[in-house]
């Protein structure tokens, strides 16, 4: 059947959606497991600033989608855990734009995989 060839010749050239699904997965649980144990205290920058005494001197962020990684609405480490899984899922989101970009940008004698 030549249907059949087409098909299995495509899947062999072409990645499965299951190693992007599998990625996912994996990045979602080492955010749901570790995201919780991060440390409370402030990072280098702002303990070096903090140890300096020019913290108060800094500006405020032009824009701050999540500050201090918190997503708002909710406490704790399940606000944190929130906030990394909407940061997997910005980049998961700019990386497929950007696949289907460089796609679209690929000469018609190469082949894409």
């Amino acid at each position: 059947d030549p249907r059949h060839d087409e098909r299995s010749s495509a899947s062999r050239r072409r990645p499965g959606r299951w190693w992007w699904l599998a990625g996912l997965a994996i990045a979602a649980l080492i955010v749901i497991v570790l995201a919780p144990l991060a440390s409370p205290d402030p990072d280098g920058l702002d303990s070096v600033a903090t140890q300096h005494g020019f913290l108060d001197t800094a500006l405020a962020p032009v824009y701050s989608l999540l500050p201090d990684y918190r997503f708002p609405g909710l406490e704790g480490g399940l606000s944190t855990v929130a906030a990394g899984l909407l940061g997997v899922a910005i980049v998961v989101g700019v990386m497929l734009l950007l696949g289907r970009l460089l796609r679209g940008w690929s000469s018609p004698d190469e082949p894409t995989e």
